[in-house]
């Protein structure tokens, strides 16, 4: 169903404050260190109430034989960063080498780099790959000027290449006038909440501009609404399970015995897709849904998704069917792959 990341042991050397609730992390492998691809992310073995789980946060930096990343704290999120913001130094963990869904591809003839709150952790490391192109622009937004982490890093490295929208003082980015300014062929890098992902793709596409070259990642805990317990109704298995505030629906039906086929857990690939049945309530988080799909509601991706109230799900096991042909099973479930925006 879902092939485990290869975890090897690390410490955490360093530890800090640096903005608002965002904890900096400098975390070095007992063996195995691998440089980090701009936009790359490490995949960290997380306890959850004595479950472990695997959370991935994107590489800040990777000096010195570490890997430097940065965790907002999210009191309503899934728990993964709870855990990772109680790390400090000397703390033991484990951790997979560095990974990239999120590449920067070499040769652009112009940038346009965006990132909503934490967001910036993979755009930064962008930013930096490409701090001697003339080409390029960064744009971050923000709710405060303090729970921006890495303004004055990148201030100091982009100039007036970098512009800051702080919604408090009443900013937010206009796609469509920044993406006028972008050259026809030129490519976006985006990373923030879900509402700045699906602002951005709909006026990237009102442009008439190529869906490949708009590139985005998200993150799973941003939603419409603040995280709430739901009672999750599994028609297929006829039992009932309550959704935990800090937990997905995902981990949730895994821990009750109910496994899924999952890959991302981030919202992206569409694999954990299950069928809704009937009409419920939906906070959707992915981008692997469409909008047409998100309005019919017969869908939710489990690892990031949420419902209100309660909801009704069937997951396509079928007992003996299943064991006779488990590539049917994967199907009803809905799993499928497709990249988005390049």
């Amino acid at each position: 169903m879902h092939s485990a990341p290869d975890f090897i042991p690390a410490t955490v050397i360093e530890a800090d404050t640096i903005a608002g609730d965002v904890r900096r992390l400098r975390i070095r492998p007992d063996h195995g260190f691998a440089r980090a691809e701009p936009g790359s992310h490490c995949t960290f073995a997380v306890n959850l109430g004595g479950l472990e789980r695997e959370r991935s946060y994107s590489v800040v930096s990777d000096e010195g034989g570490a890997w430097t990343i940065a965790v907002r704290h999210l009191e309503n999120g899934r728990g993964g960063s709870r855990f990772m913001a109680g790390l400090d130094v000397g703390d033991r963990l484990r951790v997979a080498p560095p990974a990239n869904h999120f590449q920067l591809s070499p040769m652009s003839p112009d940038y346009l780099l965006i990132a909503g709150g934490i967001g910036i952790t993979p755009i930064l490391s962008m930013a930096r790959s490409l701090t001697k192109r003339p080409n390029l622009r960064l744009l971050y937004g923000g709710r405060t000027r303090e729970s921006m982490a890495f303004v004055d890093d990148l201030a100091g490295m982009l100039g007036e290449r970098l512009t800051l929208f702080v919604e408090n003082d009443g900013q937010a980015i206009d796609f469509p006038r920044e993406f006028v300014k972008l050259h026809p062929e030129g490519e976006a890098y985006i990373c923030g909440p879900n509402a700045m992902l699906q602002a951005a793709r709909h006026a990237w596409a009102a442009s008439g501009r190529s869906p490949a070259l708009l590139r985005f990642e998200t993150f799973g805990a941003s939603g419409s609404r603040e995280n709430e317990p739901f009672l999750v109704h599994v028609r297929d298995h006829n039992t009932t399970i309550e959704v935990p505030r800090d937990a997905s629906l995902l981990d949730t039906l895994n821990r009750h015995g109910i496994e899924l086929a999952q890959d991302c857990v981030r919202g992206e690939c569409g694999l954990c897709a299950i069928e809704v049945v009937g009409e419920a309530e939906l906070d959707h988080r992915c981008v692997f849904l469409s909008d047409e799909q998100r309005r019919a509601g017969h869908k939710i991706c489990a690892c990031v998704s949420r419902a209100v109230g309660e909801i009704t799900i069937d997951t396509g096991f079928r007992p003996g069917l299943d064991r006779i042909n488990p590539a049917k099973a994967v199907a009803r479930s809905g799993a499928g792959r497709q990249r988005l925006g390049g």
